[in-house]
């Protein structure tokens, strides 16, 4: 029998939430009531009667022995504390003294050290100190206040604050709209007032351009999901090798809807060398590829396949840094998807020239009903079975706002130059089951530094803003 979760038959969350306070409320006590009779049995049985500290006979009470071993003279801490900062700004007048303080030599070199401390540390100490602190970065809550929903922006923001994406963009769209409701960017670490990552185009596609891939071979109608594809070697490479199929080929096979999911590149490879550089051009085209858009909002994102060869392979699974995409783009590439309609760029109010300031129709076509279909669920099959299976999850969402939507999306990473990094890619959709008319895209594209510090996937940063907004939206505020 299966059993399927239903979040009307829980607690409200306020009661769940209460109960699990007092349960860990009642496991301390326990804890510290268990130490602390041991802690009392053990004082018993190893204090010798008789026995004299300080003038304080320690078969007295617990509570009074306690006390009284505890009580150090205030002179000697703040002696510890200065010898210790002696050796850390390594002063050498007192660095010996401190030394002996620490490993008990004589004690005038204790008394040298406590009184040559305060002359020579204070400065030295307080130098060291401030250059040890980082520069705080500044808030500045002026484009917080201007954005469409204040409190997701607020969110974002201090999500880019804590976990400091070396370079990063965080877009968020109402897709019966099309208007951004939320948006962050970082550059050297530093959160910007200003979105102009929205319109750059020097950014690799990745995997992302998968999208075009498998939007041109259902709208061929040469494929569907479940058609099954050689799968040779790994997935994460690109050899020659991968793309010789053996005739009469009986060995592995993947369906076209996991080999998305799973971001494999050498089945999208085979696939778009099936197809031909030709469809593919035309499928990116509905997608936003090579246009110049009114304004130049965005800039022009390229998709350039060869007619043949291992170049046309290398464009149908983004494994090349030539496909380029703009986050602007990318977020319009799912709305259409999400629903089913052509595409159109996100529009803003007060943000130009980072992104128009009302709707504009694009000479664009649609793809066929079943096309739109077939990308949805493959985008809905990365999270279920593929690539952002692990952080889109019960891990980084409540359990209620997980299992009340309908989470599409895709992944995508690759090295690129401008800026140097690795480039880190997700977009996708939350759509409510009850109510689809409530739904959210989002876009996450972070720079990681090839040699140092890495923050938290962009998967993971895509889905506690989908918990977040979920919270906002799907359920009544009481």
């Amino acid at each position: 029998m299966k059993y399927y979760y239903d979040p009307q038959n829980r607690l409200p969350y306020k009661k769940r939430l209460r109960n699990r306070c007092i349960a860990i409320a009642i496991f301390v006590a326990a804890c510290a009531l268990i130490g602390s009779c041991i802690f009392k049995n053990d004082e018993k049985s190893t204090q010798p009667r008789g026995f004299v500290v300080n003038g304080n006979d320690l078969t007295a009470t617990s509570k009074e022995w306690i006390k009284d071993t505890l009580r150090v003279d205030s002179s000697i801490i703040d002696s510890l504390k200065e010898a210790h900062r002696a050796i850390k700004v390594k002063d050498p007048l007192t660095e010996s003294a401190a030394k002996s303080l620490f490993f008990g030599e004589a004690k005038a070199s204790k008394e040298a050290a406590t009184e040559a401390a305060p002359k020579k540390i204070d400065s030295a100490s307080a130098d060291t100190a401030a250059k040890s602190i980082p520069e705080n970065d500044p808030v500045d809550s002026v484009h917080i206040k201007n954005q469409k929903d204040v409190f997701l922006a607020q969110k974002i923001d201090n999500m880019l604050r804590r976990f400091k994406p070396m370079y990063g963009v965080v877009l968020v769209v109402d897709p019966k709209s099309n208007e951004i409701i939320a948006w962050g960017e970082t550059k050297d670490y530093k959160v910007q007032n200003e979105p102009d990552f929205f319109v750059k185009n020097t950014f690799p596609a990745a995997s992302l351009a998968k999208t075009i891939t498998i939007a041109a071979a259902m709208d061929a109608n040469r494929y569907s999901l479940n058609t099954p594809v050689p799968m040779l070697g790994a997935s994460h490479t690109l050899y020659k090798r991968q793309l010789r199929v053996p005739e009469n080929y009986h060995g592995t096979t993947i369906s076209l809807a996991d080999a998305y999911a799973k971001s494999a590149n050498p089945p999208l490879a085979l696939i778009g060398m099936d197809i031909g550089a030709k469809r593919l051009r035309e499928a990116a085209r509905n997608l936003g590829y090579n246009m110049n858009f009114p304004g130049g909002i965005p800039g022009k994102s390229s998709y350039a396949p060869p007619d043949t060869g291992y170049g046309l392979a290398e464009a149908s699974c983004g494994f090349t840094e030539a496909t380029t995409l703009t986050p602007l783009l990318a977020a319009a590439q799912v709305r259409s998807i999400l629903t089913k309609k052509p595409l159109e760029i996100p529009w803003a109010e007060n943000i130009a020239p980072y992104a128009p300031k009302s709707r504009i129709a694009l000479d664009v076509k649609k793809f066929n009903e079943n096309t739109y279909y077939g990308l949805r669920m493959a985008m809905i099959r990365s999270i279920t079975n593929g690539t952002a299976r692990k952080q889109i999850s019960t891990r980084n969402m409540a359990r209620k706002n997980f299992a009340a939507l309908d989470i599409g999306g895709k992944t995508g990473s690759l090295d690129g130059q401008d800026p140097h990094g690795r480039y880190e890619w997700f977009m996708g959709f939350a759509q409510s089951k009850e109510n689809p008319d409530k739904a959210v895209v989002v876009v996450v594209m972070q720079v990681h530094d090839l040699q140092g510090y890495r923050s938290q996937p962009a998967t993971q940063v895509a889905a506690m803003i989908m918990n977040y907004w979920a919270h906002q939206n799907l359920w009544p505020q009481k």
